[in-house]
């Protein structure tokens, strides 16, 4: 695959975990990647491999100026943009009571209103060309919830109703727009929250089975059929999440500890 063929991705959150295995995974298919990331190591380096493949541009997605610069960018040097993965997310791990309103407000602003900003930036664009593709990553957590992630898994829920929304508003173009659902995966901020090892998945093998399903248009992403059993069984039977969460909760009913901290899922 080359430039002729191969897809235009912008990914956000592209610095780290998901997002940065997920870019490299698709630039060595033949894409062309453009991270987007308030830091740029990652993507840099990445870059220095694929040179002609792979393009880091600053963006905050919590501001509407940088969101439009960056898109701009990438319509000027590639001229389209064929998929967007909406893929930057922050958390705040804590008792809901602990947290504050700030903290929730946060996490709005980067996990649901960057997406949203996004969307607005790339989809006039693929519109007009009536062809595209907007995957936003989700997480287990929108379905069955998890203690000291309330602020996450609501934004997580908003994400999804907004997936469902646009996706009936785009029903009479060629322009997709998908939920993503990757397994618990052994990210920096899985590791501050405290999932034992054994039920995390290697990041390189998300990123690379997301690129494998970069063009699937279906409401519903996953990277295999292990992850779409799992949250199936986990909202069947709501006990099971229970159990699987207790441990972080106190004799109290409180989530102990507090973490802050990104998320790539």
């Amino acid at each position: 695959m080359d430039a002729a063929t191969g897809r235009v991705v912008v990914v956000t959150g592209a610095n780290e975990g998901i997002g940065l295995h997920l870019a490299a995974a698709l630039a060595a298919d033949g894409h062309r990647v453009a991270g987007f990331d308030v830091n740029g190591e990652g993507v840099r380096a990445l870059a220095e491999r694929f040179p002609d493949r792979v393009a880091y541009h600053r963006c905050d997605v919590t501001s509407d100026e940088d969101v439009r610069t960056a898109v701009d960018a990438v319509l000027d040097e590639w001229g389209r943009v064929d998929i967007l993965v909406n893929n930057a997310a922050v958390f705040n791990f804590a008792p809901f009571e602990d947290g504050t309103l700030e903290d929730t407000r946060r996490e709005f602003e980067v996990n649901y209103f960057g997406y949203v900003r996004t969307i607005r930036a790339v989809l006039p664009h693929m519109r007009a060309r009536n062809a595209g593709i907007v995957h936003n990553v989700s997480s287990g957590v929108s379905l069955v919830g998890h203690p000291g992630l309330s602020g996450y898994a609501s934004t997580k829920g908003a994400v999804e109703a907004l997936t469902r929304s646009l996706r009936l508003e785009l029903r009479n173009y060629d322009v997709a727009c998908t939920v993503v659902y990757p397994p618990l995966t052994a990210t920096r901020s899985a590791a501050r929250i405290g999932y034992p090892d054994w039920l995390l998945t290697d990041p390189a093998e998300v990123g690379r089975k997301l690129a494998d399903r970069i063009e699937a248009r279906g409401p519903v992403v996953t990277t295999d059929w292990a992850t779409r059993i799992g949250l199936a069984v986990a909202r069947r039977f709501p006990w099971l999440v229970e159990k699987g969460t207790e441990r972080f909760v106190a004799s109290e009913g409180t989530t102990a500890g507090r973490t802050e901290g990104r998320s790539e899922s």
